[in-house]
């Protein structure tokens, strides 16, 4: 029985951040300071004119500050540790962590709103509507700069050339940043649509309907997000390379799979261990071969029996 572990490359280092890891981070600092200087200035104002609608978005703000500044903390602590001992596979996850921290809080900023709507429906409330129609298209514009600074670097996905897979190159710690600027930005709109719908037309009714509205929208985004991070943070099995491993070391048809663990790392990185049963001596070499097309892997463990 011969074994070997080395990542494909043939070094020995565990630096799994993405390939935008850097980039990402410094756009993700640009829009925490955004946010904060709007959260800032709302709740300041809102002191200064005794406006409770503005002091209600300057604190809805705070919370997406929060999460936001949670991503960034991220990024600085994932390069800080990259090349440490201490963390087997490296800290390619810790974007994945802090995307589901910021999940979390963003379905609590949904529940919140869906309360508070309902409670709203049926106890309308006296809104300024002018008032309250100015701050919200002002916080839409610095989500709308946010959103353009976050979205190049936010991709979905990624074709590999070779199987056609989609395997999730995703950053989810930008991708948290970015659902949570556009959860924010959700949120304008509606208001702004209920905010006109109620001052022209008279619909008060609107304001809870529109953020009841919200509220499920960001709930499902908020889920999205747990589910996929959770599915990384748990190892779970990336099947289509899975089944890519599978077919290139078993194609020949002298030798079959007997064992096989595939799970990514880091945003745009796997591990696999492959255990190979073969009729003739093999060596690992020679799986390692086969498995050259699967430019995913970047830390690969064989063993042949």
């Amino acid at each position: 029985m011969a074994s070997i572990s080395e990542p494909v490359a043939g070094h020995h280092d565990h630096v799994f951040l993405g390939a935008s890891h850097d980039e990402n981070a410094r756009r993700t600092r640009w829009v925490v300071l955004l946010t904060a200087v709007m959260m800032v200035g709302e709740i300041v104002a809102g002191y200064l004119t005794g406006s409770m609608a503005l002091l209600a978005d300057g604190f809805h703000m705070a919370t997406h500050a929060g999460a936001l500044s949670v991503a960034a903390a991220a990024y600085a602590y994932a390069r800080h540790h990259a090349h440490s001992p201490a963390y087997s596979f490296g800290t390619g996850k810790v974007g994945d962590l802090a995307g589901f921290a910021s999940a979390l809080v963003l379905g609590l900023v949904a529940l919140g709103i869906g309360v508070e709507s309902t409670l709203r429906l049926f106890e309308p409330v006296t809104v300024a509507f002018g008032e309250a129609t100015i701050i919200a298209a002002v916080g839409l514009g610095v989500n709308i700069v946010s959103a353009l600074l976050l979205s190049g670097g936010h991709h979905h996905g990624h074709d590999d050339g070779h199987h056609h897979h989609d395997h999730g190159h995703t950053d989810n710690n930008l991708r948290s940043a970015y659902v949570h600027v556009l959860a924010d930005a959700l949120t304008s709109v509606l208001a702004i649509a209920a905010l006109l719908a109620g001052r022209y037309l008279g619909w008060v009714w609107m304001d809870a309907a529109m953020g009841i509205v919200g509220a499920i929208v960001i709930a499902n985004w908020s889920w999205t997000l747990m589910r996929d991070t959770a599915g990384v943070l748990l190892d779970r099995t990336d099947n289509p390379i899975a089944r890519e491993v599978r077919e290139l070391v078993e194609a020949p048809g002298d030798a079959r799979i007997a064992d096989l663990h595939v799970w990514r790392v880091g945003p745009a990185a796997h591990a696999a261990i492959v255990s190979v049963v073969a009729d003739l001596p093999m060596t690992s070499d020679a799986i390692r071969a086969r498995l050259a097309p699967v430019h995913e892997l970047a830390h690969l463990t064989i063993e042949c029996r």
